[in-house]
């Protein structure tokens, strides 16, 4: 950053920290002693959907990376594409904390091929799922590009409405384990998102 974006107050972005994932298996903790959210084994990955061979092969290159990785055989990811023309690869382990952590390993290693690859400006948010025992959602969402993590609780009822009042819960919850963002406006919706 030079001196003249000092002056006109401009700032350098945030770099994207992939590491910040690997500080979800404790924080999993922390929301299920806190709030009864138990993880529900299911994350998944969201990209701006690029054509090309190139991306095509990277996208295999991810179905291998994770089915290779799960030693379950089958394939343990599922490609679907928003209404957006968004791409969400959906990846899934067992509940509970060993499946957390199995699940944050395949969701780094994701992000991580995509960006090695030369796709991370494509790349737009991590969401590993929860549920409590009365079966209400809630997501945990990483942004890449922020190096931030949200809480996303669509309310239960259907429709496109959100417990405001639960992420607010689970960022107070939560701030002493993760890098929560502190820009509200960017705790977007993700409605319909797979994992979730």
């Amino acid at each position: 950053m030079g001196l003249l974006d000092s002056i006109l107050g401009r700032s350098k972005p945030v770099r994207p920290d992939l590491d910040q994932l690997f500080a979800v298996p404790s924080a999993a903790l922390t929301l299920q002693a806190g709030t009864g959210f138990s993880p529900t084994g299911a994350g998944s990955v969201c990209f701006a959907g690029v054509e090309g061979g190139t991306f095509a092969r990277l996208q295999e290159d991810v179905r291998e990376l994770l089915d290779a990785d799960t030693g379950r055989g089958g394939i343990p990811v599922d490609l679907s594409r928003d209404s957006y023309g968004y791409t969400w690869l959906l990846a899934r382990q067992e509940p509970g904390a060993d499946g957390t952590a199995a699940l944050v390993n395949d969701l780094h290693a994701v992000n991580t091929l995509l960006q090695d690859g030369g796709f991370g400006p494509q790349l737009l948010c991590s969401l590993i799922g929860f549920r409590d025992p009365a079966g209400r959602p809630l997501a945990l969402v990483y942004l890449y590009k922020r190096g931030t993590f949200y809480p996303f609780a669509p309310d239960p009822g259907g429709g496109e409405r959100r417990d405001n009042q639960l992420e607010l819960q689970v960022r107070a919850v939560l701030g002493d384990d993760l890098r929560v963002e502190g820009d509200l406006s960017r705790w977007f919706p993700v409605w319909g998102a797979p994992g979730l």
